[in-house]
């Protein structure tokens, strides 16, 4: 049994057969080319895959990373966290706190509550992602885990198909 937690945000039906888990960073570059493979991914499965991301802010080379991850919290607390998501990941070059700001209110949030102290209670969500991703020996982002075996290929769709295949319980 494992000590992670329940997931909170979930692309793709809950109930999916395989799950696949990204530790991601919103500043990260390479999780923004990761984004919309594991979209098409997730929608071309027929209900088969779900996405569950974990927050693994690198704040040591991503100034923006956590106050982004907290934003995002902030967005998923009114069902916004993938569309914050893609906003945050489009913008990656403007994530100060005006920036956060003002994504938030383009979803229709207060934007207090999306950035600066308002945001801070979500600091516990991002910090217990990050500590179950230590724990796992996770180091960079994007870092996938499908069915909770480190996935090592390619993010690219036929190498994912793949490795989804050959998680799928036998029938």
């Amino acid at each position: 049994m494992s000590d992670a937690p329940a997931p909170r945000l979930v692309l793709g039906d809950p109930a999916a057969p395989v799950t696949i888990t990204e530790y991601g960073d919103l500043e990260c570059p390479y999780c923004r080319s990761a984004a919309p493979v594991l979209r098409t991914l997730v929608e071309e499965s027929g209900g088969g895959v779900r996405l569950v991301w974990r927050h693994f802010p690198l704040f040591q080379v991503h100034p923006h990373a956590l106050i982004a991850a907290l934003a995002a919290e902030a967005a998923a607390e009114r069902g916004l966290f993938w569309e914050m998501q893609a906003l945050l990941f489009a913008q990656q070059d403007r994530l100060a706190e005006p920036d956060l700001r003002a994504a938030g209110a383009r979803l229709g949030l207060d934007p207090a509550t999306v950035a600066g102290p308002g945001a801070q209670r979500f600091a516990d969500l991002v910090e217990a992602d990050y500590v179950q991703g230590l724990g796992l020996g996770i180091r960079g982002t994007p870092t996938l885990l499908v069915q909770g075996e480190r996935y090592r290929g390619p993010v690219e769709l036929p190498a994912l198909r793949a490795a989804v295949a050959e998680a799928l319980p036998a029938r």
